[in-house]
């Protein structure tokens, strides 16, 4: 029993001695696979380029110019077309709807045309018959001065008598006034053919230019005429189209300040649909009279820039601008030159007195001279150096340099 009891304690040992260097090995690996990976971090982010936030240039604050006077309007276009019928009839077709572009020569609505269509088929059928009367004519004619020679020959030779002779001229003469009629009433078919072909065209309406169909006025079935007619039960047009792009603004002004008003002044429109936007615009013309009634002058102003927002016959508030801006210096001061851009100030930076900036391009930064107007709240002018769009450094590394590699964000 003793033996025994032994063995096993050194059976014990034995194993006891394996684990222990198995968990060795196992720490050992798991440390150095850890120094590998903080290593490749450390060198990852050696390598790495450094990050800086950037900021793009924006464009210039327009200085503010005097407002000389205030007007409200509203949006008018110049081209503006009720299409009506030029003869009366019953509408048979209406192909377009309200909001529907279009263009000039379009077809929009038919007329009955079976009334005009007949008298056309009646006017060509007078021409036919007259043409045919004229080759008639010819065959008789031809006939008629054989038997003129004829004649002529017998009664010199004194064996036919004068009053055949003169028969026989009277018939020449008579076919070739007959000829000369049938054309006469050829061409006057001919112009009835147009008559009646123009009626049947008129049957056709067609849009007068390009634009926007803005109101539907008459229906299939409905009477159509180019004069009023009592009683409400016919139309005088077929739609209304309007030409977006001739839409301006029409205001009144009041005839003691007309004189602030000149052609081409500008002017800030803000429509009543749309209170934010100002939109840019100027005068195009004054119209040369006055409204007693109101004693006002109606002036016309056109936008520098058409946009689809923009309808007619919306309310529209109009501020008349003086030709200078209103924080100008007086006259016979020289004025600061115009800003190009505008930069955050924590873009800028100074060596001896020179400012400059780092632009990003092409993930390089670029060290650029800059010459700096006035500040405006955090953000600063910039006269020369940066245009609007560049991308400049407003956070990064005290050890930037001219042709680094970075990242950028935002």
């Amino acid at each position: 029993m003793p033996a025994a009891n032994l063995s096993s304690l050194k059976i014990d040992d034995a194993r006891r001695s394996g684990g222990g260097a198995g968990k060795f090995w196992r720490i050992f690996s798991a440390s150095l696979g850890l120094l590998v990976i903080i290593g490749g971090g450390v060198f990852a982010l050696r390598t790495r380029d450094p990050m800086v936030e950037v900021a793009a240039a924006r464009p210039p604050v327009a200085p503010e110019a005097e407002t000389l006077l205030n007007a409200s309007g509203y949006v008018t276009p110049r081209v503006r077309a009720t299409v009506a019928a030029k003869i009366t009839g019953r509408v048979t077709g209406v192909f377009f709807d309200e909001g529907m572009n279009v263009k000039e020569g379009q077809l929009l609505a038919t007329l009955d045309d079976s009334d005009m269509k007949r008298a056309l088929d009646a006017a060509v059928a007078d021409r036919n018959a007259s043409q045919a009367a004229i080759a008639d004519f010819q065959v008789q004619l031809k006939y008629a001065q054989i038997n003129l020679h004829r004649t002529q020959e017998l009664h010199d030779a004194q064996v036919q008598s004068q009053d055949a002779l003169d028969v026989a001229k009277t018939n020449v003469d008579s076919l070739n006034a007959k000829i000369a009629l049938a054309k006469d009433q050829v061409v006057s078919s001919a112009t009835r053919i147009q008559e009646a072909q123009q009626n049947v065209d008129n049957c056709q309406i067609r849009a007068p230019f390009t634009g926007i169909i803005v109101s539907k006025d008459a229906q299939v079935g409905e009477m159509v005429s180019p004069l009023s007619a009592g009683g409400g039960f016919t139309r005088t047009g077929i739609a209304t189209i309007v030409d977006m792009n001739s839409n301006e603004i029409e205001v009144d002004v009041n005839e003691a300040y007309i004189a602030r008003v000149q052609p081409g002044q500008k002017v800030t429109a803000t429509l009543d649909a749309y209170p934010d936007w100002q939109i840019p615009s100027h005068v195009r013309t004054i119209i040369p009279t006055a409204d007693r009634q109101k004693a006002t002058v109606k002036v016309r102003i056109s936008f520098d820039r058409l946009d689809p927002k923009i309808l007619p016959d919306m309310g529209v508030k109009v501020a008349f601008l003086g030709s200078e801006p209103a924080r100008a210096k007086s006259k016979g001061v020289e004025k600061a030159p115009a800003a190009k851009a505008l930069i955050p100030q924590s873009a800028v930076h100074t060596d001896g007195g020179t400012s400059f900036v780092f632009a990003v391009r092409d993930g390089k930064l670029e060290r650029r001279a800059v010459t700096l107007g006035g500040g405006i709240e955090s953000d600063v002018e910039v006269i020369a150096g940066v245009n609007p769009g560049d991308e400049v450094v407003v956070n990064g590394p005290g050890n930037m340099h001219d042709g680094q590699k970075v990242e950028a964000h935002p």
